[in-house]
């Protein structure tokens, strides 16, 4: 029997990257998903509560609950906006009872998109005749714990060669409004981070936020460099 999934694309994904949200479907779909779109979902209120807007977050949180407590599954590509709804919403609710019970049991069906497909033993159908290296997303390593899942979906990848880098784990330095906020050390951890990449002599790199991927592909665009930014989504459904 398939399970009832929703898809939450975020707001980069529907704004900048609506070709990971089609990879993220077909891969559900192969895992045996029946998946959803709830045409009505907006942002899942982190922008806000990160500002320190807590109202208006738990405004957007509400909604958010709303829409999306029916399914049996809701998956998102972004460690990002996973951590915000599993780890944050329970603390933007802690005064409301009510609400908190309803965000901690979405939380509990809420995944971030490789983690629910290791958890379902996903094999990939695609080939990607690469030489990959993966970003960890800060949210998705630190939040979440999450680190080997997507590392183990890429090795499955026909024709991809996983290479690690030094300091995979190391912030690219985008964290949404840091970037603006502190444009001059966002820049230093970039380039640290791009140096790393660089040195392992890969195509690609991947990561599983798109929050990071334009960081780092807006930078990698301006020097010109062969190296690509490409979602793991997109690798793993053979987008490209």
């Amino acid at each position: 029997m398939s399970t009832k999934t929703a898809l939450f694309v975020t707001c980069l994904v529907d704004q900048f990257y609506p070709k990971v949200g089609e990879a993220s479907v077909r891969l559900l779909e192969q895992a045996g998903c029946a998946v959803e779109f709830p045409h009505e979902q907006t942002c899942c209120g982190q922008p806000a509560y990160n500002m320190g807007y807590h109202d208006e977050a738990r405004r957007l949180a509400r909604r958010f609950i709303s829409i999306f407590e029916s399914y049996d599954v809701v998956v998102a590509p972004s460690g990002s906006c996973t951590s915000m709804v599993r780890v944050f919403y329970p603390e933007l609710f802690s005064e409301d009872p009510e609400w908190q019970a309803k965000a901690r049991a979405l939380g509990e069906r809420l995944f971030e998109l490789t983690e629910f497909l290791s958890e379902r033993s996903f094999a990939p159908r695609s080939t990607f005749e690469a030489k990959v290296t993966y970003h960890e997303s800060c949210h998705l390593l630190r939040e979440l714990g999450i680190s080997e899942p997507p590392r183990a979906l890429l090795r499955k990848v026909e024709g991809l060669e996983l290479v690690e880098m030094e300091r995979s784990d190391l912030c690219c330095g985008f964290g949404g409004a840091f970037s603006v906020k502190m444009s001059e050390l966002s820049e230093v951890m970039l380039d640290d981070k791009l140096r790393y990449a660089e040195a392992t002599g890969a195509d690609v790199i991947t990561a599983t936020d798109c929050g990071c991927l334009m960081h780092l592909g807006g930078a990698l665009s301006r020097r010109g460099s062969s190296l690509r930014a490409v979602h793991i989504a997109e690798i793993l459904a053979g987008s490209l």
